[in-house]
């Protein structure tokens, strides 16, 4: 079949990477949607079960800094977009290892920029489309959103590195007249997320009743957004948006730390048939990570009114969906949390 667009995801094993090429192979039939991951200890092929038989999709396993291997996809396929989710992704192991954050996040960033012109310098039709994070933005008192226009004030390596290839990203629209797009979103949640991040942290030890460690006072507010909602966004700006463009991405959905917490226990007990207030028991303030930003919260304002966007998922609905999802996920929890992110883990949040 001669597919009208081939479309390199990277990243796309992950948790949004995952849920985006789903929407992307069933959608989109007379596309081939090629999928470039490097299967780091987030990245899981079983995400990907629904589509991996479709005839317009292909796994291709590789790194996004090896120069050789994106030139052979782009030689291989006839690669004409690209949408870029890899990265490397938490702000606590960032603290930990940087260094690996600023290889991934920047140099990878800069390896696919630089195959992207060299196949497509001078010919239209193409879209290099890449996926950021709010966090870029710094952090915000109590009152306040962030907008296209604010100002980038990272304040962790994590945030530092994505800052960095947002700035490449604009730097080859700019120098090269690469056609881009960016996107900055929330607190992405939602089934398959690697039980590092807060959500299915919380979930999988409510289950098992291990402790809940909540940084500082719990006070810590992010906006979150469905995952589902954050794919048909992606969805809409790469056929919409107009190029050269950034779009914030949010759920308007704020939460305090302490306050989401809380309520996933309350739905927890009540999915497990404990007794109210069981699991709040388990909550335990740790030691706050350092350069901890206070709040995020996105003005989604742009991609609601340009390219009529908006989250679909009401909050409650969407923390009981999830919830549901990670209790029923024995096996799948099982299988990722083993090896290298069972030692992590212990070494976090104490075995």
């Amino acid at each position: 079949m001669e597919y009208s667009k081939k479309i390199l995801v990277t990243g796309g094993a992950g948790f949004i990477g995952s849920h985006l090429i789903d929407l992307l192979v069933k959608t989109y039939r007379e596309y081939l949607i090629i999928n470039f991951d490097k299967l780091t200890y987030a990245g899981n092929l079983e995400n990907l079960k629904g589509v991996e038989q479709s005839p317009n999709y292909c796994f291709i396993k590789g790194d996004i800094t090896d120069r050789a291997a994106l030139t052979k996809v782009f030689e291989d396929y006839g690669v004409t977009d690209v949408i870029h989710l890899a990265a490397e992704s938490h702000v606590d192991r960032s603290i930990d290892a940087p260094q690996s954050f600023v290889e991934t996040n920047v140099l990878g960033t800069l390896q696919l920029l630089a195959v992207c012109r060299q196949f497509w310098e001078g010919q239209a039709g193409h879209l290099f489309y890449h996926v950021s994070t709010d966090e870029v933005y710094g952090t915000l008192g109590e009152t306040g959103l962030f907008k296209e226009t604010t100002a980038y004030d990272p304040r962790s390596p994590y945030s530092a590195s994505k800052a960095s290839s947002d700035h490449l990203v604009r730097a080859y629209f700019h120098t090269y007249e690469l056609p881009v797009v960016i996107s900055n979103c929330s607190n992405n949640y939602g089934p398959r997320q690697f039980p590092e991040k807060l959500i299915p942290l919380m979930i999988n030890n409510i289950k098992h009743e291990k402790k809940l460690p909540v940084y500082g006072d719990g006070q810590y507010t992010r906006d979150w957004l469905w995952v589902e909602d954050h794919a048909l966004a992606i969805d809409l700006i790469f056929h919409r948006g107009v190029v050269g463009q950034t779009y914030n991405i949010g759920g308007n959905n704020e939460w305090k730390n302490i306050d989401l917490v809380q309520r996933l226990c309350d739905i927890c007990d009540e999915l497990l048939g404990r007794p109210a207030g069981t699991s709040r028991q388990l909550i335990s303030f740790v030691k706050d990570r350092p350069g901890h930003d206070r709040r995020y919260a996105i003005d989604s304002g742009k991609i609601q009114r340009e390219l009529n966007w908006s989250p679909t998922v009401a909050p409650e609905i969407g923390l009981r969906m999830t919830a549901k999802w990670y209790l029923e996920q024995e096996e799948w929890l099982e299988s990722i949390t083993s090896g290298a992110y069972r030692e992590y883990y212990e070494k976090q949040y104490g075995s």
